[in-house]
């Protein structure tokens, strides 16, 4: 027989509301637009035994060729373990090679393989797809606000690793 539950223990059967200044509503369409953007590469990753973890290497490595294993590491803020596990799969599939650094050899450089490369896009593309769709149902003016939206969520001292566009350093080469 189910015991009565009184005073703290008791469910709470109303849903919890907009209170104390709390976005609810903002923080949910967060939770459904993530889970949906990430859907398409995670079903791709599968095939490969990867996940998440891999998906954001590939992505930093192929945005920023040469990326030193520590920078990628206060990028991506996850402990050596983490990265040293996902990196060594990535290395070992021919997807990444790390190269000694050109002026301190205990440096490691990261860089894409033709095959990483080809990965990175292609999880790339059913993202870059969902993000047109969805500014196509907005206003001109709606990018520009979604991009100083997304950078004001970053914490103030970190955006110092969102201002830099890889595609215009790249241009200057």
């Amino acid at each position: 027989m189910l015991k009565e539950k009184t005073g703290d223990e008791a469910p709470i059967r109303a849903a919890v509301a907009n209170e104390d200044g709390i976005d609810f509503t903002l923080i949910e369409l967060f939770f459904f637009a993530y889970r949906d953007f990430t859907s398409d590469p995670d079903q791709m990753l599968a095939d490969y035994g990867f996940g998440r973890a891999h998906h954001r290497v590939l992505h930093f490595v192929n945005r920023r060729p040469g990326l030193t294993v520590a920078e990628l590491l206060d990028v991506l803020k996850i402990t050596k373990q983490s990265l040293a596990r996902v990196l060594k799969q990535l290395i070992d599939t021919g997807h990444i090679v790390q190269l000694q650094g050109p002026r301190d050899r205990r440096q490691r450089e990261l860089y894409p393989t033709a095959k990483g490369r080809e990965l990175s896009l292609a999880l790339s593309r059913p993202q870059s797809r969902r993000i047109q769709g969805a500014l196509m149902e907005m206003e001109d003016a709606g990018r520009k606000s979604i991009e100083q939206f997304l950078k004001a969520m970053v914490n103030p001292e970190l955006r110092a690793q969102i201002d830099t566009d890889p595609s215009h350093d790249a241009a200057e080469d």
